[in-house]
């Protein structure tokens, strides 16, 4: 009995620190990495998320830019970081969910390395081509590409990323052959796109959205499940008889695996509660974004299933990363 007791002890000891850890968080400023460059969507995103989060936590929120590998190297960052709950990150579906089949060599595994909090938001794809492209549908596209087998080019915004992987996803549904230009952003692929350098495009519909509106690039397709708000009068791809060029792409809260589920259930709570306020909501609506906030199991769950359904992809394409 007594060793009992003395057992019993020690483990009290030594569980105390991690106790008091949960108890008291957060105490401090809580770091927020973006991996992606300022002004970029993932920048927007995490920014009104934030905001809110910070009030509802108590505690500032400090978003730190951590760009580079096409978004890994944040992620990774946070990975390796001490499983506080003080380094949390805003992590792409490129990612979590395709550079797993992409590269050789991955700075960390998503399914193994982070805790998958909640998904942030979802962000439809657009598909759209310059001004010097004379199509005026989906369907003349495919047909001009299949008149000039190799001669049209698409711009992405890295090799890997969801503008990329949709475009590959329609080559192989339309059965095209089109050229892949890929760019170390959002901004020069846009500008080079505007410049008549390349013809056509996939990318998250806030990066669009203004050079559509103003008439100086043309949309033809949404690759979502449903029209968006903001330009109502653009078709999905399942209406124009793509139903399997679905493109969302989304984001997600992360943390180190190892975050005790206590600070892990704070920081989801905060997150959650951010996302489902009207205020937020609206904010993310008017940069076509539209909040998520679930459960921590189902966003686990519908990263697994991304992984295999990009995988698929990847493998028909034979795309690979160095």
């Amino acid at each position: 009995m007594f060793t009992l007791m003395r057992l019993m002890c020690v483990i009290c000891v030594l569980a105390w620190p991690a106790l008091a850890m949960t108890q008291e968080f957060p105490n401090r400023s809580v770091k927020f990495i973006v991996p992606f460059p300022a002004g970029g969507p993932a920048d927007t995103i995490s920014r009104i998320l934030t905001e809110k989060m910070a009030t509802v936590l108590g505690q500032a929120i400090v978003i730190e830019s951590r760009s580079g590998a096409g978004g890994l190297t944040g992620i990774a960052a946070v990975a390796k970081a001490e499983p506080d709950g003080y380094t949390i990150a805003i992590a792409p579906a490129s990612g979590l969910a395709m550079n797993v089949n992409l590269r050789e060599n991955m700075p960390f595994h998503p399914l193994k390395d982070l805790a998958l909090i909640t998904q942030i938001v979802s962000v439809p794809e657009i598909l759209v081509v310059g001004e010097n492209v004379p199509v005026k549908s989906l369907a003349e596209l495919v047909a001009l590409a299949k008149s000039q087998p190799g001669q049209l080019a698409f711009a992405s915004t890295g090799a890997g990323g969801m503008p990329h992987l949709a475009m590959e996803l329609f080559k192989l549904t339309a059965q095209i052959d089109l050229v892949h230009v890929p760019y170390t952003g959002a901004a020069p692929a846009v500008n080079d796109l505007l410049g008549g350098h390349v013809q056509l495009m996939f990318a998250d519909v806030p990066v669009l959205l203004g050079s559509i509106q103003s008439g100086k690039l043309q949309a033809l397709a949404i690759g979502s499940r449903v029209r968006i708000a903001n330009l109502p009068s653009v078709p999905t791809t399942a209406e124009l008889g793509m139903p399997g060029v679905e493109a969302d792409n989304w984001y997600g809260l992360v943390a180190p695996i190892a975050t005790p589920p206590a600070i892990l259930a704070k920081i989801h709570s905060a997150a959650v509660e951010a996302l489902h306020t009207p205020e937020v909501k609206d904010k993310l609506a008017a940069v076509s974004a539209i909040a998520v906030g679930n459960p921590s199991p189902e966003f686990a769950s519908y990263v697994k299933s991304e992984i295999e359904r990009w995988g698929k992809v990847i493998a028909a394409t034979g795309i690979k990363i160095k």
